[in-house]
């Protein structure tokens, strides 16, 4: 049996998508559905359970598992509330850590590039703690995050009693079906496909850094489809611990994401630039870039999809179809 935190929300959901066509149905959904549409994004998946957050260390006295996947937070990045981030992203992953290494349990969660903060100390997926500590995050939520790969590579440092197999991944600008609930937490993909399904013109944040044309900051792009893979590869492969960037290994400029999308519809790209909110300037990223190398060391080699390529499938698969969710 499988235990996926945050198998609701939009990466866990695709996870247990391909669980599902791998024939695994023994998967237990811990999440939390609120008042709106998030339902969908299990509504064609099949499970053992759906568990809220509140029972979950209850639930896990005494029983035996496969794995736990913990893809369960608050990824907002402008939340604010700090006492409720570090209970929700630092302590519980602090506490599933300790299930996992006295149970003996795969340990596999999610981590984020927004632990790298500005890029200023590169993007090098070197996971020793001095390595880690030169890191600088920018938001509350990244700061979560990088708080509990140093506390596990701090353990791991000391020779430490750590789960038989552990993998921290630092997920870069992940797009697909069912992200819809996540709001301004959206892909500008989602976020902007009504307008250019519309005819209007799409919107961008002009650029405030010398040398960086509008439309021109750059982010890692990659498709859920990818992430995925990167799990499900990590299940398989039970000697390989660490923590990994999962990105593409190739920066692409919002330009080249919205003319993708307009491509993807049939249509001629028609971009516009607006001032970005001083709540937004004062913690954006220019430019994102996974280093991959970690991960191919292990042994992934399957190869990413294309920017073009993801925006496509998304667009024609999803977003332009009356049922929008995988």
């Amino acid at each position: 049996m499988l235990l996926v935190t945050g198998g609701a929300g939009f990466i866990g959901s695709n996870l247990i998508a391909e669980l599902n066509a791998s024939g695994r149905s023994d998967i237990v959904v811990n999440d939390t559905l609120g008042v709106g549409d998030k339902w969908r994004n299990i509504a064609k998946r099949q499970f053992a359970d759906l568990l809220p957050p509140r029972e979950l260390m209850d639930w896990l006295d005494g029983r035996k598992l496969d794995a736990v996947l913990h893809l369960g937070a608050i990824s907002d990045t402008t939340a604010s509330d700090g006492d409720l981030v570090v209970e929700t992203n630092f302590r519980l992953s602090m506490r599933l850590l300790d299930w996992c290494t006295s149970s003996r349990t795969p340990f596999i969660y999610a981590s984020s590039a927004a632990t790298y903060g500005n890029g200023e100390a590169g993007f090098e997926d070197d996971w020793s703690p001095e390595s880690l500590q030169r890191l600088r995050p920018m938001n509350l939520y990244g700061f979560s995050k990088h708080i509990f790969d140093l506390a596990v590579v701090e353990r791991a440092k000391n020779g430490a009693k750590l789960p038989p197999q552990w993998a921290g991944l630092k997920f870069f600008n992940v797009f697909g079906p069912n992200e819809y609930h996540k709001g301004e937490m959206m892909s500008l993909i989602a976020k902007r496909y009504g307008e250019a399904k519309s005819g209007e013109p799409v919107r961008l944040f002009k650029s405030y850094m010398d040398g960086i044309a509008d439309g021109e900051q750059k982010r890692d792009f990659i498709y859920v489809e990818d992430a995925v893979a990167v799990m499900r590869w990590l299940l398989h492969r039970p000697s390989v611990s660490g923590i990994f960037n999962v990105g593409t290994g190739r920066a692409r400029s919002f330009n080249d994401l919205i003319t993708a999308m307009f491509h993807a519809l049939g249509r001629s790209p028609d971009i516009q630039y607006s001032d970005m909110p001083p709540v937004i300037g004062a913690q954006y990223q220019y430019f994102t870039q996974a280093s991959v190398e970690n991960l191919r060391r292990a042994g992934y080699n399957a190869d990413f999809l294309s920017l073009e390529e993801g925006v496509k499938r998304y667009v024609t698969g999803f977003l332009g179809q009356s049922d929008r969710y995988r």
